[in-house]
């Protein structure tokens, strides 16, 4: 089954076939860009398989800062650095230098610089895989040198800034700074089917504090208003893919009204999110909120393991066992209820028992150590992060299951049952494609209305017929407090539900799709 869920996991990157781009403007003010998704390629699970194995250890070391705390000491945890790309469905044209040379882009709300393969990228096997902006050959390009780098959660690139046109759709952005990626090392840049990214998020999070072509394109005044929109057509048996409309909404994409809300930290498009439900019953987790991002360059749904765990459970997705989550129920299962029942404050009950230390907001390792004694105490200080994450996960799953009055018996029964659904970091699960039927209902609470998801929107089906697999669209990830627990919004649910970026009013908006 791990072989199998790594081929399947891995073809989400690998899957879409790219079709020629339709750029369009009307009289309405608005402009559109078309996009187009790939269609399933199974030939190219080797290579993306290589891509798994490759940034497996990198994912598992982010996980363990996440899970040690290390990053909560900073407002600012760099989404974009556990962003992998490698389920990456939708693409866009676009144009850069005078005459334009193309590259195909994600257009990706989840970071804010513009970078393409540069001409100068000699060293790189994936630059020779792509089109590169050749300087030389532009008219309008301006010199600027200023080095600069990008890390991601499978790969990096590296390079400097330069200055040209960029046009989009009918739309000509001047002196644009962007980066020439001179280095894309590792499997993810090679075997991917786009050649850059264009980031539409907040110029915080912009490496080199370059100004993002989306202001840009505000501030030249190109706009007939300061907001954007994404509608992507999920029907997999449609050539079309979408549209970004610039400029304001196309009423034909969605129905109904918008319900918005604010952005709540500037850099992503970062919002407060409330209860997350399986067929209408709690989960717990984000009960008292969440933070959420709306993030155009993922795929899929990304949440704090705790819920993922939950969610997996009651589709019935095949994760990778946990022994030490079972081995925390077995030994301290039992105490933990009883402290619940005893109304301890359940955020303190793990420092408690020993398996985490208290810093007064949640618990934390008991094993952080420096960077120096990190090098010596590895394999000790991850055991004693593991313990400590699944006794705070296990206090979660227990409260909720006495709120809804269940046994003891059944209680321990049920929480052993969710650690055996643990998804790997950053990993994704499979189900059984004819199972859809019997899945529940998830949704979500944002700005006081419900967002429904049915098992045919959540699950992404690979291949056809008899060779179909079928894989669950959520999959975990522990941001820390202050910016966590944390939602990443991805494809899945920006296809069932029409997103509006509103720049000028710092406000998100999410509407039915048509």
């Amino acid at each position: 089954m791990e072989t199998k869920l790594k081929s399947v996991t891995a073809t989400l990157f690998l899957c879409f076939l790219l079709f020629p781009l339709v750029f369009s403007e009307s009289n309405d003010g608005l402009v559109r860009v078309g996009l187009k998704k790939r269609k399933f390629d199974q030939n190219n699970r080797v290579a993306a398989q290589i891509e798994s194995k490759e940034g497996e250890a990198l994912r598992a070391s982010l996980l363990k800062y996440r899970l040690r705390g290390n990053l909560a000491d900073s407002q600012d945890t760099d989404i974009v650095s556990l962003k992998n790309y490698m389920d990456a469905q939708y693409f866009g044209e676009i144009g850069i230098g005078t005459p334009p040379q193309k590259f195909t882009v994600i257009f990706d709300t989840g970071s804010s610089n513009l970078w393409v393969p540069s001409a100068k990228c000699y060293f790189s096997i994936a630059c020779y895989l792509h089109p590169k902006y050749k300087s030389s050959s532009s008219s309008t390009y301006n010199k600027n040198g200023k080095p600069a780098a990008i890390h991601y959660g499978t790969g990096a690139i590296s390079g400097f800034f330069s200055e040209d046109h960029v046009t989009i759709g009918d739309l000509v952005v001047k002196d644009q700074e962007f980066i020439e990626a001179t280095k894309e090392p590792g499997v993810t840049f090679l075997v991917a089917k786009f050649d850059g990214i264009l980031g539409l998020g907040f110029q915080e999070i912009s490496v080199g504090n370059a100004v993002p072509v989306w202001y840009n394109m505000v501030n030249q005044g190109l706009l007939k208003e300061p907001v954007f929109s994404f509608w992507f057509n999920r029907n997999a048996d449609e050539e079309e893919g979408g549209e970004i409309v610039f400029g304001g909404v196309d009423p034909n994409h969605y129905k109904g009204e918008h319900t918005y809300v604010p952005v709540t930290q500037k850099g992503y498009w970062q919002f407060d999110m409330g209860d997350v439900m399986i067929d209408g019953k709690t989960t717990g987790f984000c009960a008292g909120g969440c933070s959420a991002i709306a993030d155009s360059g993922t795929s899929l749904l990304v949440g704090p393991t705790t819920i993922i765990t939950e969610l997996n459970h009651a589709i019935g997705a095949s994760g990778i066992v946990s022994q030490e989550c079972k081995t925390v129920v077995a030994q301290y299962g039992e105490t933990i209820i009883e402290r619940i029942l005893a109304k301890d404050q359940p955020q303190k009950i793990c420092s408690q028992i020993g398996l985490c230390t208290f810093d007064g907001t949640h618990g934390v390792s008991t094993e952080i150590k420096s960077v120096v004694e990190e090098n010596t105490h590895k394999v000790s200080g991850g055991l004693s992060d593991a313990s400590c994450s699944a006794c705070e996960m296990t206090v979660v799953w227990m409260q909720n299951q006495l709120k809804q009055n269940q046994t003891q018996e059944r209680i321990l029964e049920y929480v052993n049952q969710l650690c055996e659904r643990l998804p790997s970091p950053m990993g994704e699960s499979a189900v059984d494609c004819s199972g859809l039927s019997s899945m529940p209902s998830v949704s979500f609470t944002i700005g006081g209305r419900t967002f429904d998801l049915t098992p045919e929107q959540y699950v992404l089906k690979v291949g056809e017929g008899d060779a179909a697999q079928c894989i669950s669209g959520f999959t975990a990830l522990d941001v820390p407090p202050p910016r966590g627990p944390l939602w990443i919004l991805g494809d899945v649910f920006m296809g069932r539900y029409h997103t509006v970026f509103d720049y000028g009013n710092e406000r998100i908006g999410f509407a039915e799709a048509a």
